[in-house]
């Protein structure tokens, strides 16, 4: 079946073999499928300053939502919440729903996509390519955080030590926990003034 030089190899039997069609796959590259994973997080690093501006009015309008909350019920508000959560942070940033969103801290780049879950900067293991160790084909995303933190506005707040994941909120909307938060903070001001 192979003549001197010429070997036929599984792929050329296979593709001989497959129908002859007008289709044609695009993007079968497995370089672009990998690429194509994380283009909407490396987009978002890349913009980080504007989601940066659009984050802190997003809180803004929680925070006066408190009232409307509170009424509800946090408990009860959590389900929906929760679920237009996941779907856009998910969408966004690869979100894993950690539960202690620091997005704001690390550039836009969610620290939960390190496939070590390591909250406060990159291991040792940083290819020279900047890719990760474990997934060679994907960004660092302590890499691509540090890219996203010197667009920002609060860019040096990627140097503030983020404590260890609390994984009793592991599921739990980050939004509603950082908004009674910041209405508890914003009525004890209140209260002492």
């Amino acid at each position: 079946m192979a003549e001197a030089g010429n070997t036929v190899t599984q792929a050329t039997l296979v593709k001989q073999a497959a129908p002859k069609t007008a289709y044609k796959p695009a993007d079968v590259s497995p370089q672009r499928r990998v690429q194509r994973r994380y283009t909407m997080r490396l987009w978002s690093v890349r913009h980080s300053r504007a989601l940066e501006w659009f984050y802190a009015r997003f809180a803004d309008v929680f925070l006066m939502l408190h009232p409307l909350w509170k009424a509800i019920g946090y408990s009860r508000a959590e389900a929906p919440v929760k679920f237009v959560e996941r779907r856009v942070k998910g969408l966004m940033f690869d979100c894993r729903m950690c539960g202690q969103c620091v997005l704001s801290s690390t550039g836009m780049s969610c620290p939960m996509n390190c496939p070590k879950q390591l909250r406060n900067g990159p291991c040792g293991g940083v290819r020279a390519n900047g890719n990760c160790e474990v997934e060679p084909d994907m960004p660092c995303v302590w890499v691509k955080a540090w890219e996203g933190s010197r667009n920002m506005v609060h860019g040096n707040a990627i140097l503030n030590v983020q404590k260890p994941v609390d994984q009793s909120l592991r599921e739990t909307s980050a939004w509603l926990r950082v908004t009674a938060l910041a209405a508890a903070e914003r009525d004890k001001a209140r209260e002492t003034a």
